[in-house]
């Protein structure tokens, strides 16, 4: 049964993990609103998810101890599930900057209220599985 609530919980705990991951992608766009050849960023929610979920085998990054200084320092790192794109201007602007402000306004407040969303239905998860365990 735990296994159950757990997968379950995975599911609101990657979402909030990429959304909070999105969300700093946003602030980095407005942030950099007025510098000359920024290319504004953002990735695929829904794809990105899929990804995350689909990789239930995930392995934790790894890095090699040396035994000898004549070894060769390795690392392996897990690729992030939500591959950046950068996205098209429908205004370019004469300084190369791609992003548009009232685009990346909208998005962070959807995001903001997505993320908000996904707390409240973690919050009302467990506050039913206490209910349920106090009975």
């Amino acid at each position: 049964m735990t296994d159950r609530i757990g997968e379950d919980l995975r599911f609101f705990q990657t979402a909030i993990n990429l959304r909070q991951q999105r969300q700093e992608v946003l602030a980095s766009n407005i942030a950099n609103a007025d510098t000359p050849n920024y290319k504004a960023r953002d990735f695929d929610f829904r794809s990105a998810l899929q990804n995350a979920m689909g990789e239930s085998m995930r392995l934790a990054d790894t890095q090699l101890s040396l035994t000898s200084s004549r070894h060769i320092p390795a690392k392996a790192v897990t690729p992030d599930p939500a591959e950046l794109l950068y996205r098209l201007p429908r205004q370019p602007s004469l300084d190369g900057n791609t992003v548009e402000m009232d685009v990346e306004r909208v998005q962070f407040a959807d995001n903001t209220v997505k993320y908000q969303t996904d707390l409240t239905i973690i919050s009302q998860r467990i506050k039913g599985l206490m209910a349920a365990l106090q009975q």
